[in-house]
């Protein structure tokens, strides 16, 4: 399956979805600030990001932007998670370089879904 980054500083939300998607036969990486999400990005060159947009050190904004500005990791395709589920977020954070967008409370399925359509068509490039 796929190599997964999850840029993420909330410990539940992070046991959480390691847990499944290592389930689901995803090689997780596990990142707790956006600043070594962007190093983690460059290093362990995975298929996917998911990415929290609150951040320490580095908020997911300025992180996805930076993974998007590098000529080594600006194919990687990148999901923010927020719990800022207001109008306009979504967006905003295409604006910032996201490929697609989730709120949490995370739906799992849901999730799923747009982690397999996005690596479907990384995968048809």
């Amino acid at each position: 399956m796929a190599k997964i980054l999850l840029v993420e500083d909330n410990e539940m939300n992070r046991d959480m979805l390691s847990r499944r998607l290592a389930r689901k036969g995803h090689e997780v990486f596990i990142a707790i600030d956006g600043a070594e999400g962007v190093e983690m990005a460059r290093s362990k060159a995975p298929d996917l990001i998911l990415m929290d947009m609150s951040l320490p050190v580095l908020d997911g904004w300025q992180a996805t932007r930076e993974i998007k500005a590098t000529p080594e990791t600006h194919t990687i395709p990148v999901i923010a998670l927020t719990a800022h589920a207001m109008a306009g977020d979504r967006e905003k954070c295409l604006a910032a370089g996201c490929d697609d967008y989730d709120t949490k409370p995370v739906e799992f399925p849901r999730l799923l879904g747009k982690i397999e359509l996005l690596l479907s068509k990384e995968a048809a490039r």
